[in-house]
């Protein structure tokens, strides 16, 4: 069986949401293709950082360049165990386009885990999978998740939740237990001896 992840991200994706989960993944043994549409394999993408600074929403600063290692155009849904969409700003403009839409769809037609975080909600709403599930998302995503028919998950930003193959989080503080919780559904077993 495979161990390949892919993972969509864009242009100001947030940056922990797209470094931490990659370099996890790879760590704990997966092989994890990163695509962009539009983009293959050696182009980059522009990080975005997202951080909690008391004003009344996220600050936003310049993130890395985030080196892609797959062609978007190539993607075969069949190839992949697991689906990761980090959130930040990319998932706003992904969900308009109709390969990743279809991507999402195909995921989640053969109930393959799909992790999204923060505003990768976004993109699991416009893919209309979310229908009676519990998601959750950056609470500014709640009106969108509830629209799509989904239960929005008002949960601690440093919390996730599963519903299924689906495993989502608020934002990035949620790490350890968004991909905790991620490996579950993946079926892994991490040994620490």
């Amino acid at each position: 069986m495979s161990k390949k992840i892919l993972m969509l991200v864009g242009d100001y994706a947030e940056d922990y949401e797209t470094m931490v989960p990659f370099q996890f993944l790879l760590g704990v043994g997966y092989h994890v293709d990163a695509v962009c549409p539009d983009k293959k394999a050696g182009d980059s993408i522009k990080t975005a950082i997202h951080d909690f600074e008391g004003a009344q929403t996220y600050s936003e600063k310049p993130g890395h360049n985030f080196a892609l290692n797959a062609d978007f155009a190539k993607v075969n849904t069949a190839d992949y165990v697991g689906l990761i969409i980090p959130g930040g700003r990319a998932p706003e403009y992904l969900r308009v386009n109709p390969r990743v839409l279809d991507i999402v769809r195909e995921f989640n037609q053969v109930q393959k885990p799909i992790a999204a975080v923060c505003h990768g909600a976004q993109i699991l709403a416009a893919a209309e999978i979310i229908e009676g599930k519990t998601v959750s998302a950056y609470p500014a995503c709640a009106p969108e998740v509830r629209l799509a028919g989904g239960v929005y998950a008002d949960i601690a930003i440093d919390d996730a939740v599963t519903d299924g193959h689906l495993v989502t989080a608020p934002a990035w503080p949620a790490h350890p237990q968004w991909l905790s919780q991620f490996l579950t559904a993946l079926g892994a077993k991490v040994d620490l001896g």
